[in-house]
């Protein structure tokens, strides 16, 4: 980070140049020493300014050219420069670089003489902490968490700070550091805040901005104040200890913010308690197999960019929400479900729900500017006309019989029922952005405003008659009114007319061939047109502070509106999606069943279009049945069955209609996959490497609840290893009553199919239909999952098909052939010598099995021969 006074690491001092720090200089460094951790942009003019180290640093994160300049004896100081106007764009690419910076913003205008101008920090960016507009996407949450770790585990606070959001949880040591990287994941956490007594990075959140704070800054008792109006109630917590490290949680991470000039109240403030197992654990190569909300391939597709029919960008980050965290209370699942289908049901209420969402805009953002006190006039105008959108939304969802659209319903009501129109009557209809462009207050709705701005029109009304009422009352035809920037009006009379000049005409220029004049009404009318915008702008600032103050006190009842509209708009979203699709609601219950028929991929299908896809079912009875051993070549439809499967049970489990004819399962706790090869070369891990620690974790949290997907294991190693590893998970998923889950397991192992002698394990393969005989065989892939397993890979049948040379294809025929026959290797087809493959052919037993003549042999030579091989093994073990 940059040192605590950048403006010493310029260049060697400039003896000859004399003078002391300059007051901006000095302004920037004390700006600089009370934010020793964040880069600062200082306000110059119309630029931000960045100096010293700080310079070094930004210039090639903001692309801009590093420069020098002068300053007293410290000599030259590096610097560099963005423009004002287009700070928020510039601020993004130093946050994107993992910066923390300090806006250090001019606090009054420019004062007359060249005076030094007010400047102070107004506010301080970081990745958890963004409430402006142009620095956050629409349709993603940043959020800051605060974690605050006690003897018996951690506390946990998640704030999203544009909107109030925030979730609030414990977790037990026992639990350990994946659950809690899940946990933030899932609640798209940008930045996490801890106390500075926790030393290194025990708590290993790779990834994620680690900010530590003084431990004073964790205070219980602010954290207290700040749920007691809720009468949320803190549960999970036995002896206490928890439950005061959430409220220190709490409370540090609105501390936090509130050193970023935020303001977190009560009323903004809606927390909700989130108990661990309440929501399905997904871990990030789960999520990222899966492509819940991020395709793998660039200009793909993701789950969510398939289901995401929603018309608000609240009502995106609901459903965005919704997908990244499935609920595991059947309660809960039936009650979004019920809303869901009542939607789908009802293509009125759809069609009109739709309509009226279309005309909101970003109630809780909106709410949440407010508060914080950084809300402009057009900011107030979208929020009144989304208030005015909801007696339409009540109207429609009256009489509706689902739960949870009750709910919403009776949120809605919670509108205060005149700010929509306090708001429109004060706010023209198109009101600028920036309330420094000010004109933004409709005319009529305060009378001081009006006052000034018709005090103003008349003086320069005044002003523009004046050049033809004076022609008239003089008499001189060359007397002409104009203005500059240092005498302000003038009256200005030629050579020709000076005989005439009026004695109430104040000589105050002569210039050749003219003389320019000014009266004592011009100077009064100039005042009133010079003053009158000013004070114009003040009066419209104060009357916007109170629309905004008065918003800030209604955030309460406001969170409530902006609450039910998100999840108003996510339901009518998995509605409209299920119902343009044709998908079906799936029965889940608290059995260990799987069933499904007639599934299907859902990105799959879309990119292939309709009728194209082909359908697999699935019957598991999570007893006898509940591990499927899957074989079959590549291409075959494996790695798509699996994902499939998981997907389907993360859709119904949000509350959406699933790709299927007919699904029903037991709730899924969490969901496991183990698909594709991924090295971690920054972490310094192997392939292979990162496979095994992946199925670790997966072996010691996996739930007889849990759904694993498990493709390809062992493929990161050598055949024998990995065959070995492949029989050792599968025959522990089986016999481990702790981790019996149910289990979708594909490999090109083929031996493993000898697994089915385990009663919980069934063989089911891709099928494959094949013409002709050997590497030249056409095989056709029939994509459907079948009972029985597969004999054989069909590696170089694949090969064929992605177009190898026919001389490969033929000498990897051959070699097949020698492996599978337990024959060494020929070398001849290379025309030199080959190492042979270190086969079981080198053991002298099967050497001399090879030359035994069976058919004369009898079996009691046999059986002689078998106790001598026995005995020879057994000398050679000892």
């Amino acid at each position: 980070m940059a040192a605590a006074e950048p403006a010493a690491v310029g260049g060697p001092a400039d003896k000859g140049s004399g003078g002391t720090d300059t007051p901006a200089l000095r302004q920037y460094q004390l700006a600089k020493r009370e934010h020793p951790d964040c880069l600062v942009l200082f306000r110059l003019g119309d630029f931000f300014e960045v100096f010293g180290q700080d310079a070094i640093q930004a210039a090639p994160i903001l692309g801009v050219t590093l420069t020098s300049r002068a300053f007293g004896r410290r000599g030259r100081m590096p610097m560099c420069g963005v423009p004002q106007q287009s700070l928020a764009g510039y601020a993004r690419k130093l946050l994107d670089a993992g910066l923390r910076v300090a806006v250090c913003d001019q606090t009054e205008s420019a004062r007359p003489g060249g005076k030094l101008v007010a400047r102070r920090v107004v506010r301080i960016l970081s990745a958890g902490t963004l409430v402006e507009e142009s620095l956050l996407e629409p349709g993603r949450s940043q959020r800051c968490a605060g974690l605050y770790p006690v003897p018996e585990g951690l506390g946990m606070a998640v704030l999203d700070f544009s909107t109030g959001e925030c979730w609030l949880s414990s977790m037990a040591s026992e639990r350990g550091r994946a659950a809690l990287v899940d946990e933030l994941i899932a609640l798209e956490v940008a930045e996490v805040v801890v106390p500075e007594a926790v030393q290194g990075d025990p708590l290993d959140l790779a990834g994620l901005a680690l900010v530590r704070k003084p431990t004073a800054l964790f205070d219980g008792a602010l954290g207290a104040h700040l749920l007691e109006p809720s009468g949320l109630r803190l549960v999970g917590s036995a002896d206490g200890a928890l439950a005061e490290a959430v409220l220190r949680a709490l409370a540090g991470v609105v501390g936090y913010g509130a050193e970023a000039q935020l303001k977190v109240t009560s009323d903004l403030l809606r927390p909700r308690w989130r108990g661990m197992g309440e929501v399905m654990e997904l871990d990030p190569a789960t999520r990222r197999n899966l492509e819940l909300v991020e395709p793998l391939a660039p200009g793909g597709r993701s789950l969510l960019s398939l289901i995401d029919r929603t018309r608000t960008a609240p009502g995106s980050r609901r459903l965005r929400s919704w997908l990244q965290a499935p609920v595991t209370h059947l309660g809960a699942l039936a009650e979004r479900q019920g809303a869901v289908l009542e939607v789908v049901g009802s293509e009125s209420m759809r069609g009109g729900v739709r309509l009226a969402l279309g005309d909101c805009r970003d109630l809780e953002r909106l709410v949440a500017r407010c508060v914080h006190g950084i809300a402009g006039p057009r900011d107030l105008s979208r929020l009144a006309g989304t208030l005015a959108q909801v007696p339409q939304l009540r109207q429609l969802l009256n009489g509706a019989s689902s739960g949870l659209l009750q709910k919403i319903e009776r949120q809605l009501s919670e509108a205060p029922p005149d700010l929509a129109a306090r708001l429109t009557s004060a706010l023209v209809d198109e009101p600028p952005v920036l309330a420094r462009d000010g004109g933004y207050i409709r005319p009529g709705y305060d009378q001081t405003l009006d006052q000034i701005l018709e005090a103003s029109s008349a003086a320069r009304l005044y002003i523009s008659e004046l050049e033809a009422s004076e022609r008239s009352r003089t008499g001189v035809r060359g007397l002409k009114v104009g203005y500059n920037r240092v005498f302000g009006y003038y009256i200005e009379l030629r050579s020709a007319g000076l005989e005439s000049v009026p004695p109430e005409y104040i000589r105050r220029q002569t210039l050749v061939g003219c003389e320019r004049y000014v009266t004592a009404e011009l100077k009064e009318q100039e005042s009133i047109v010079l003053s009158g915008r000013d004070r114009a702008l003040v009066r419209e600032h104060e009357l916007l502070a109170g629309l905004v103050a008065e918003v800030a006190v209604l955030a309460s009842e406001l969170g409530q509106v902006s609450s039910a509209l998100s999840d108003l708009d996510a339901i009518q979203s998995l509605a409209e999606a299920g119902a343009e699709q044709g998908w079906v609601a799936p029965t889940v219950d608290g059995s260990r069943s799987l069933r499904l028929e007639l599934s299907r991929h859902p990105l799959v299908e879309d990119a292939l279009g309709p009728g194209r896809f082909v359908p697999n079912d699935i019957h598991m009875d999570g007893e006898s049945e509940r591990i499927w051993l899957i074989t079959g070549p590549n291409m075959a439809g494996k790695s798509t069955f699996l994902r499939q499967v998981a997907l389907i049970c993360l859709l119904g489990q949000v509350g959406s209609l699933v790709p299927c004819r007919l699904a029903q399962w037991g709730m899924v706790d969490r969901i496991f996959t183990r698909v594709g090869a991924q090295d971690d070369l920054a972490g310094g891990r192997s392939t292979f490497m990162v496979e095994m620690s992946e199925m670790a974790q997966i072996l010691a949290r996996a739930t007889p609840r849990s759904l694993l997907l498990l493709d390809e294991v062992g493929r990161g190693t050598s055949t024998y290893d990995g065959m070995s590893l492949a029989q050792a998970i599968l025959e522990y998923l089986h016999d481990t009553p702790a981790v019996a889950a149910r289990v979708l397991f594909s490999t090109h192992y083929h031996e493993l199919t000898a697994l089915d002698r385990l009663p919980g394990l069934r063989n089911y393969r891709a099928e494959v239909v094949e013409e002709g005989v050997g590497a030249t065989a056409q095989v056709t892939f029939l994509h459907t999952i079948v009972p029985g397993g597969a004999d054989r890979s069909y590696g170089l049948n694949v090969a064929q098909l992605a177009g190898l040379p026919p001389a490969v294809l033929t000498r990897a025929a051959a070699i097949l052939a020698d492996l599978e026959s337990a024959r060494p290797v020929a070398a001849e087809a290379w025309g030199g010598e080959q190492l042979a493959l270190p086969l079981a052919s080198a053991e002298p037993m099967v050497e001399e099995l090879r030359q035994l003549s069976l058919d004369s042999m009898t079996p009691l030579e046999a059986l002689q021969k078998l106790a001598e091989w026995q005995r020879s093994a057994l000398s050679r073990d000892g």
